[in-house]
């Protein structure tokens, strides 16, 4: 809440609709960690929980999108206001890509349970780590309306890109010195752009951010790594899938 209205009824929407994306993301967050634990410990029922818990994302989104509706029709929002409804609405919809990334890697660990073990597995775990930190700051930055940690956030999208990168290269590496790991590598292929396309979406969150404090978009073009042959088609292909 960004300042105290005549009308107390009009702050407490405003609260609930920032607790909601908070939870939101809380999910989203624990998705990520969740399907990335399945992966190391081939656990499926972990994997099979964090897909269940992408219902509970979907409804959320579809909470906070009915409270901004009944916002813009009562409340006729301007200024500040209007930006952080306008905002909540794309950062919904951003959490909620997050989760189908999350529960599309919960499904590739379960594809690959009776698969032999590929040792990438902890790169992988590596780079989900910065895309899940990348979760928690950026709602902290939502949260405080922090511009300068949402920044920071946006700045590490890079990281993500470059690990990302590197596991392409390794992972066509092993494809190449043994077909028979083509299958499993192909499964980690798809799980570490899922993170990738995480990141992504924590990236769009800052500039979020940053627009409803500032009032201007951000300007500087968004550092990008990702240098693989990978294209967007195939990423919405993936996520709808889920």
């Amino acid at each position: 809440m960004v300042a105290e209205h005549t009308v107390k009824a009009y702050d407490e929407e405003l609260d609930r609709m920032d607790n909601a994306i908070l939870e939101m993301g809380g999910i989203v967050e624990q998705q990520l960690a969740d399907s990335i634990l399945a992966l190391v410990r081939r656990d499926d029922e972990l994997a099979s929980r964090v897909i269940t818990e992408d219902r509970r994302v979907d409804a959320l989104e579809t909470e906070i999108d009915q409270l901004a509706v009944r916002i813009l029709a009562l409340r006729q929002p301007v200024a500040v206001d209007l930006r952080v409804i306008t905002a909540s609405l794309k950062v919904a919809s951003d959490l909620e890509r997050m989760g189908d990334y999350a529960a599309n890697v919960a499904k590739r660990s379960i594809a690959i349970q009776e698969i032999d073990p590929i040792r990438l597995t902890h790169a992988i775990s590596r780079m989900a780590g910065i895309a899940q930190g990348m979760i928690k700051d950026v709602l902290d930055s939502f949260r405080d309306r922090d511009v300068e940690r949402a920044m920071a956030v946006w700045r590490r999208d890079e990281d993500v890109d470059e690990s990302y990168n590197s596991l392409f290269r390794e992972l066509l590496t092993y494809m190449m010195e043994d077909p028979r790991r083509i299958t499993p590598c192909a499964h980690l292929l798809f799980i570490a752009k899922n993170i990738e396309r995480i990141g992504d979406h924590a990236t769009n969150i800052a500039e979020i951010v940053s627009y409803v404090v500032t009032g201007t978009p951000v300007e500087e073009e968004r550092p990008k790594g990702d240098v693989t042959s990978f294209h967007q088609a195939d990423d919405d292909t993936e996520a709808a899938a889920s």
